[in-house]
């Protein structure tokens, strides 16, 4: 049975309630003011599970108390008890985490009710905590997630270097989640405690880019009876005895590149516009694309630079070299993301089909927008195809069809093309079957042109030019 705090100011209504719910075997804490019952939720000997509180109350209120709650004791389930029952409380409550809202008196069978309810819901929550440690260690290392051999393989190195002052090299494409492995370098290292700071290359001249790296010397004031203004420190001085992260390497300038050399040679930041070179010994974490190695090859990138950086390679696969994670990948957003946005979703077996089929061209950052998405705004607690976007949806739907899914489902048999068969112009091949999938999908949605262009993975004025080309009118 969970324990039980019951926070009221009046001591007969909170040791009736104590009373009440401690017959049926729920061990019960009281406290008479928000203020109280924190100093009980910091007391680890006295772990809670469930909060029944009141709203008005000195101190601290029941509002800040559910605030308090919300951000520093998750785990723990809160209800609503109070004598002023308004609409607006209410609402308020419920957004804050409450479980349920009664006013006083309440009846014993009706708050008996509610602390059950309530006891299931804290009971799945210690579920999905149990099921996110098992996953994170066993397929997880800081905030990332893989069965596949290459994301272990991975998170090996990031766990062996981590507490080392080695220069790391994170390669991949864009959405593998390079800055979350930076980010658990970084919290798997000594230097978990100093500032982890992280720069973007991409998209910026290289003055702003020297800017935001090295600092700038401030200029000499005109007038010479005045002080002198300060430096302004960049992100590696900003670093010193934490991780600096640096996305993008691949578009670092000349002159940035020339700095960075002299910087892991020397371990220190020596700039042309000032006499006073700065020591560092900030750790240096790297991150970058595709376009690397290209430009390796074509002389852009400095080879001396890219040996210097290379120390330690860790490559992320994309999403769609690993297949076997998406599913993996998936459970875990949605349940991120349900306890973010207080909904209970899981994925039905046709989602997941569904999923399987995508090659996620935004690798693991397009599935897990793809999951908050759908854990928003799916009405059931079953997020089914339907709730997913339309260019996931129409890749599942056009496989489906092609494959054969029942006509009842919405869709057709399309026949393998036989042995026999007779050479045809592709474009006469390929008419009759894009006819019966847009019939089928008219059908299946009764005719309703938007819902079936997006299902199709379509604009409407692509599917307006498909009916008219094959001359599908809705039935009268």
């Amino acid at each position: 049975m969970p324990r039980i705090l019951i926070v009221d100011d009046d001591p007969i209504v909170a040791t009736s309630l104590a009373e009440l719910l401690g017959d049926d075997g729920h061990d019960c804490v009281t406290a008479h003011d928000g203020q109280e019952a924190l100093d009980v939720l910091a007391d680890a000997q006295r772990r809670v599970e469930l909060l029944i509180t009141d709203m008005d109350m000195p101190r601290v209120d029941g509002r800040a108390l559910l605030k308090r709650l919300r951000d520093e004791h998750p785990g723990v389930v809160p209800l609503v008890l109070t004598g002023f029952g308004k609409i607006e409380d209410a609402v308020e409550s419920v957004k804050l985490g409450a479980a349920d809202y009664l006013t006083k008196p309440v009846l014993d069978d009706e708050l008996k009710l509610a602390v059950s309810r309530a006891a299931q819901t804290q009971a799945l929550l210690a579920e999905n905590q149990s099921l996110r440690d098992q996953i994170d260690e066993r397929f997880g290392v800081g905030s990332m997630i893989g069965a596949d051999y290459r994301m272990q393989r991975a998170f090996d190195v990031i766990e062996s270097v981590a507490d080392s002052p080695t220069t790391i090299l994170i390669t991949g494409e864009e959405g593998t989640g390079k800055t979350l492995a930076a980010h658990a370098v970084h919290q798997l290292s000594a230097r978990r405690a100093g500032p982890y700071v992280s720069v973007l290359l991409e998209g910026k001249p290289e003055s702003l880019q020297y800017r935001e790296l090295f600092g700038q010397a401030a200029p000499a004031p005109a007038d010479a009876s005045r002080s002198r203004p300060r430096d302004t420190p960049g992100r590696l001085h900003e670093a010193q005895d934490g991780t600096l992260v640096v996305r993008g390497i691949e578009h670092a300038g000349p002159t940035v590149q020339e700095q960075l050399l002299r910087v892991l040679q020397e371990r220190r930041l020596d700039r042309n516009d000032s006499s006073a070179p700065r020591a560092t010994n900030a750790r240096l974490v790297f991150t970058a694309g595709r376009g690397l190695a290209p430009r390796v090859e074509s002389g852009v990138f400095r080879r001396d630079l890219y040996y210097r950086i290379n120390v330690v390679p860790i490559a992320l696969p994309a999403l769609r070299d690993r297949p076997g994670d998406v599913e993996l990948l998936a459970e875990h957003f949605v349940e991120q993301h349900g306890r973010r946005l207080q909904r209970v979703r899981r994925l039905s077996p046709e989602t997941v089909e569904a999923l399987s089929r995508h090659d996620w061209p935004g690798n693991v950052r397009e599935l897990e927008a793809a999951m908050e998405r759908a854990v928003l705004l799916s009405p059931d607690r079953v997020i089914t195809p339907a709730d997913l976007p339309a260019e996931v949806l129409g890749e599942a739907r056009v496989a489906a069809a092609t494959k054969g899914v029942a006509h009842d489902a919405g869709w057709v048999h399309v026949p393998a093309l036989a042995d026999g068969w007779t050479p045809t112009p592709l474009h006469d091949a390929v008419a009759e079957p894009e006819r019966q999938i847009l019939l089928a999908a008219l059908e299946a949605n009764d005719w309703n042109r938007s819902e079936t262009a997006r299902q199709l993975g379509v604009d409407r004025t692509t599917l307006y030019k498909k009916i008219k080309k094959h001359r599908l009118d809705e039935p009268g």
